[in-house]
């Protein structure tokens, strides 16, 4: 996978938090920390020198530092009491063009290797491990490996593929071909039809420049940093791909994956010397020494400011045609290995552009110039010197220097002014209660954290040392109150290193790429003799038969199904009524002195005109003042008592009816338990006295919402596709596209594009009659034992505060069912009453849509109406949607077709959905769904297969739950404990006679409703054919 940002910011311990849902989790005082104190400073474990040993209290770990005696290979071990263990390996990779050389390497390692010789080990073993986690990354000056579970074995198992690929892999010519690029005939077998550009990295940077952000960036830093490697693209720019050879990716291997140019990581629970042992007999003691030339030389810096311009797509979503242009103004900034200078200077970009107290935000984004600040912006720290960015997006060209203008004039009163001390305040606060706030995986957000900077031999364990970092910061502004505005003035104001980008839009930008791929093509073509052809025909041939022929994977060790603990951790909740009638559910949970408070409220009085515009009121419910607030002070607070404060639609389908769904908001909330008081005040405020008067302000955050959906589609265009897709087949999905499918993209476009916006901000305060009340109202909180009493007093005062309807509102749909969520353990759950609202009348019908859009590539999605999560076939269904991806589609669309990804999966509203991702097909990818399910019906497919299939889910279902995710399940879906251990009972009983029998009942032709939907280009077939519609 090309991973392109992912700045490294003090955000990042906190951005990969978005929970999936898991297992036993203990952050006390920990055992693993214990052990880790006890190595010694020059104590040699097999083969390795420990050379340090530091206690790191702020994220309650031990890092132990060692060094591999024979190859001076570099090690990091972070001893935390932490379940979901990880490992990755880290190489320096500093390729000098843009043929993509390490993002083809890092996918070809992972098709076999010297002691696992079977095609593709690295999928195969997502369906024989209890992984929480897999994958491989190509970053601008690194590869990284990394993996995590919590079964000790399975850590054994993935660690011996991985350091057997990364180390020793077969780079097969074949595998070369499938992964990065190849010549090859539209048909195979047809040596008559055209020969044509393919493979898997070929089509996945073909999409990834789809994304016009993606495409500023990449330049942003190609032409700030020009001298060495930051000047390619290393994901491979698809028109330089086709320049690679087989040799140059085996000598590129060669030289840079060697432990001498790696650094190994591991994290969690388990024990360091076992990992040692293993890497060092598995994979180091084969290696000697060498000296690595991949060091990145300093960028020298510019003795004048520079500018370009250039172009991309057209955004075909835009909000104003005339209004496509984007510019930015960046600053080289020194060595992200000077560990307290990148500090600040990533603290100090925060205070510079987050939130609408900061100066930038203020000087640009309210200057209704543009729609959203420029890609990239703030601060950098990938590379090996970072840099800071900021600009405008969704500007007419004609105002590009005026924006320029104003930043050099926000700096310059910047350097004058300096900051408010709160607004310093609150930025350190936030910073506290990341640090506070658990993740599920922690591990995978330390490794990306670390990663750059230590690639540049930082020193990683100061670098994880925020709590001195903090301290020296204060110590700083205390002996000198203008320490910031010094820092800007210096990197700022007097830097030379000064580079202005702008971009356009080009009508024919794609029409023009195209062209050059068609030259690019035509020139290898042309340069090729008759034996090349004949070559090129019997190669394609051989492939597809590789491709074709059933895998022995036997050499790749795996885990049982005996190995998947029987039975579920329950979870203890306790459901209490507060102020006399509001449900409560509690759950104790050891969350590190933070308080998590949720409420969700239903829209079943809503009227259905209102009801596409509740995410735009969700969005800026916290963003427009309370109160005595106006939204400037509203958000100061917010970030001063509080670790953020949102709300989001829901659309929650029952578990036992398709048709019968829960329709609502979700509020939710985080603070350190010193902050409960102030944080429960604000929900208050919210609730009773919600600001919609602020029009200028309203107006820049409709532009801001418009802009990041358009932004968001190319890099998820399958989930658009599968929303539009399932559109027609429930009630829950027509709801769904509503909330955040494409019907709401363009909905906020025609707002952003209104001249005059009120008659949308005078619907709120209808909106809130409905929502913003006691009636259907149920809260959760999760926090230590002893917070409980404090939080219940705090969540009675706020519901007591709470406005009641003079009359009971009728809801819009008559059908509604009152559903008592089941008890939880120790919990009276009957107190908890949810209202679903059921169509009885609903009929499901086929629609097949194309939504149009600019791009070379497909994203395609099929959906299918089967059966909710208490049917007895859903279990079966699941598992069939994970056998089918992992023995059939993947080949036919990945392998075969060159789509990046694909495969079929099953939703808990019952949905069947078959995918594909950047994909170059589209009715032939069809056509392989199709294929699909006639494979599933013939039954072709081994008790190893099905075995491997329900590993694979059940990492998904045992997945870790952060302590701040627990009872979720039970909060909103009604899910008890006991549900869920007779789905997992379900899960297990799944059979081969149970497969086949549900492939038939509900995926077979004419057997239930499908819908079809594809994201992509114009498409002659699809538009000749009457029984599609086109958007």
């Amino acid at each position: 996978m090309w991973r392109y940002g992912g700045r490294r910011t003090l955000g990042a311990v906190q951005r990969l938090s978005s929970g999936t849902h898991h297992k036993v989790w203990r952050w006390s005082s920990s055992k693993a920390c214990e052990r880790a104190l006890q190595y010694n400073v020059g104590e040699k474990i097999h083969g390795f020198t420990v050379e340090q040993v530091t206690s790191v209290p702020e994220l309650l770990l031990t890092a132990v530092k060692l060094s591999h005696d024979n190859t001076g290979a570099r090690y990091l071990h972070l001893a935390r009491e932490d379940t979901n263990n990880l490992f990755s390996v880290q190489f320096r990779t500093t390729p000098m063009d843009s043929t993509g050389v390490p993002h083809v390497l890092e996918h070809t390692v992972l098709c076999g290797s010297q002691k696992y010789p079977c095609r593709d080990p690295f999928f195969k073993m997502l369906n024989r491990s209890l992984s929480t986690f897999m994958n491989a990354f190509t970053a601008s000056d690194y590869t990284l490996y990394p993996f995590s579970t919590q079964n000790a074995k399975d850590f054994q198992n993935l660690l011996s593929v991985y350091l057997d690929a990364t180390f020793f892999p077969c780079l097969r010519e074949l595998d070369f071909w499938q992964e990065g690029w190849r010549l090859e005939h539209v048909n195979p077998s047809d040596p008559q039809t055209p020969l044509i550009f393919k493979g898997v990295v070929f089509n996945e940077m073909k999409g990834a420049f789809t994304d016009n952000e993606r495409i500023f960036s990449q330049n942003l830093q190609n032409k700030l940093l020009p001298d060495h490697t930051y000047s390619v693209i290393s994901g491979g720019d698809p028109l330089c791909i086709p320049e690679l050879t087989w040799e140059q990716l085996k000598q590129f291997h060669a030289t840079h994956y060697h432990p001498s140019n790696a650094r190994f990581f591991t994290y969690g629970n388990f024990e360091l010397q076992q990992h040692l042992k293993q890497i060092h007999e598995e994979a180091l003691s084969k290696f000697q020494k060498i000296e690595p030339s991949t060091v990145v030389p300093a960028q020298q810096p510019w003795d004048k400011p520079r500018e370009f311009q250039i172009t991309c797509g057209p955004d075909s979503l835009t909000t104003d045609a005339s209004k496509q242009t984007t510019v930015s103004v960046s600053f080289l900034l020194p060595d992200i290995t000077d560990i307290f200078e990148a500090f600040t200077l990533n603290l100090l970009s925060s205070l510079l552009i987050s939130g609408p107290n900061s100066p930038f935000y203020k000087a640009l984004i309210e200057s209704g110039i543009g729609t959203d600040f420029s890609p990239d912006v703030g601060y950098n720290g990938n590379t090996r010197e970072a840099y800071f960015s900021v600009g405008l997006q969704g500007i007419a060209e004609k105002d590009i220097q005026i924006v320029r203008d104003l930043v050099n004039k926000t700096i310059h009163e910047v350097v004058e002014k300096g900051f408010e001390n709160e607004q310093i305040e609150a930025l350190l606060h936030k910073i506290e209660i990341q640090m506070k706030h658990q993740t599920t995986n922690f591990g995978l957000a330390l490794t990306s954290y670390i990663a750059s900077c230590w690639n540049h031999d930082g020193d990683p364990v100061e670098l994880l040392q925020m709590g001195s970092q903090l301290a020296k910061f204060r110590q700083c502004l205390k002996e000198n109150p203008e320490f910031l505005q010094e820092k800007v003035k210096q990197y700022f104001k007097n830097n030379q290193h000064k580079l202005t980008l702008s971009m356009k839009p080009d009508d024919k930008y794609y029409e023009k790429q195209s062209e050059m791929e068609t030259e690019k093509l035509e020139q290898k073509v042309s340069s090729l003799s008759q034996n090349d052809k004949q070559q090129i025909y019997e190669k394609g041939l051989e492939l597809r038969d590789q491709q074709s022929k059933p895998q022995d994977a036997s050499c790749l060790p795996a885990l049982k199904v005996l190995d998947i603990e029987p039975t579920m951790p329950f979870t203890e909740v306790e459901v209490a009524l507060a102020a006399g009638e509001i449900p409560v559910q509690y759950c104790a949970q050891p969350t590190n002195g933070v308080v998590y408070f949720r409420a969700f409220s239903n829209l079943n009085t809503l009227s259905e005109e209102l009801k596409p515009y509740v995410p735009l009121f969700c969005t800026v419910l916290t963003k427009l003042g309370c109160g005595n607030l106006n939204y400037r002070e509203q958000a100061q607070q917010i970030e001063l008592k509080t670790g953020g404060m949102t709300v989001s639609p829901q659309v929650l389908p029952d578990e036992s009816h398709l048709d019968t769904y829960e329709q609502g908001v979700l509020f939710s909330s985080l603070c350190l338990d010193r902050n409960l008081p102030d944080m429960m005040h604000l929900w208050t405020e919210i609730f009773n006295h919600p600001s919609f008067e602020e029009e200028e302000h309203f107006k820049v955050l409709v532009k801001m919402t418009a802009q990041e959906l358009s932004n968001g589609i190319p890099d998820s265009g399958h989930v658009y596709a599968s929303l539009r897709a399932s559109k027609t087949l429930t009630p829950v999905g027509d709801l769904q596209e509503t909330f955040s499918g494409m019907d709401q993209v363009r909905l906020m476009k025609r707002i952003a594009e209104m001249t005059d916006i009120t008659p949308v901000l005078k619907m709120f305060p209808r909106v809130k009659k409905h929502l913003l009340k006691c009636d259907n109202l149920r809260c959760s909180v999760n926090a230590t034992p002893h917070q409980m009493s404090q939080a219940e007093k705090e969540v009675e005062n706020f519901i007591r505060s709470l406005p009641r309807s003079k009359k009971e509102r009728k809801p819009v749909r008559p059908h509604v069912i009152e559903k008592p969520v089941p008890s939880g353990s120790g919990a009276d759950g009957s107190q908890m009453i949810r209202k679903l609202i059921t169509e009885p009348t609903f009929k499901p019908w086929q629609m097949k849509t194309h939504l149009l859009m600019p791009f070379p590539v497909n994203y395609i999605g099929e959906c299918v109406r089967t059966v909710p999560y208490a049917h007895p076939d859903h279990a079966s269904l699941k598992i069939l949607a994970r056998l089918m991806t992992a023995k059939f589609l993947h080949t036919e669309i990945r392998e075969k077709g060159g789509a990046y990804g694909g495969g079929a999966k099953l939703g808990y509203n019952g949905i069947f959905t078959f995918y594909s991702y950047r994909d170059p097909n589209s009715i032939e990818t069809l056509q392989s769904f199709e294929k699909a399910v006639d494979w599933a019906k013939s039954g072709n497919f081994t008790q190893q297969d099905i075995d491997e299939a329900k590993l694979s889910i059940f990492s998904a279902v045992d997945a870790p739950v952060a302590p701040s995710d627990k009872g979720l399940d039970h909060f909103l879906h009604g899910l008890s404990n006991e549900m869920k251990q007779m789905h997992r009972e379900q899960l297990f009983a799944v059979s081969l006679d149970s497969l086949t029998a549900v492939s038939d009942k509900y995926l077979g032709v004419g057997k239930s409703t499908h819908g079809l939907a594809i994201v992509g280009p114009e498409n002659e077939k699809i538009s000749k054919d009457p029984s599609w519609i086109v958007k």
